[in-house]
């Protein structure tokens, strides 16, 4: 697809599949943002987080916690950024039509998804294992996750059937 033609398509386009893909961007940039927050708290520029006063929230507790340095010898922030950052490209990757015209991109944005949603749901248990707490910004990161999921099945459910040969029903 040439440059413009998906310069107009992503900006302009206004299919179903588009809307809900320009959501999944948008859920993908507050999930990135909640990352950048805790970055900042994790590498010491914020020397707290504030939490809403919600039971069982320490958000502190949970980032400082050696469970939150515990992967590749870096804090879980800027790894939680690189993530939401993975999915929102491959929401913006191809045209209006691409679980038609291309349907593996919408195959493995909607597979990434449901990886980053079964890991998300296993990183909150490990959080209430070994902190008796969660992290605010994270479980927002979590909910940004499994909506994303299920804005992004009926574009994956249209890509399985073009790539099988299957006419839409």
């Amino acid at each position: 697809m040439e440059p413009q033609q998906l310069s107009r398509e992503l900006r302009e386009g206004h299919s179903p599949d588009l809307e809900r893909r320009r959501w999944i961007v948008g859920l993908s940039m507050l999930g990135g943002t909640m990352a950048q927050i805790v970055t900042l708290y994790q590498s010491g520029v914020l020397k707290e987080l504030p939490d809403l006063p919600i039971p069982y929230v320490d958000s502190d507790r949970v980032d400082a916690s050696p469970y939150a340095y515990s992967r590749l010898n870096t804090p879980d922030g800027p790894l939680m950024m690189i993530n939401y950052g993975i999915t929102a490209w491959l929401a913006t990757t191809g045209g209006e039509n691409r679980a038609k015209e291309n349907p593996l991109i919408p195959i493995a944005m909607g597979a990434k998804i449901l990886i980053d949603a079964i890991a998300a749901a296993e990183l909150a248990r490990e959080e209430w294992s070994e902190n008796k707490a969660f992290c605010e910004y994270c479980q927002v990161a979590t909910l940004c996750s499994f909506a994303s999921l299920a804005l992004a099945a009926p574009e994956v459910t249209t890509a399985v059937r073009s790539l099988l040969g299957q006419a839409e029903t």
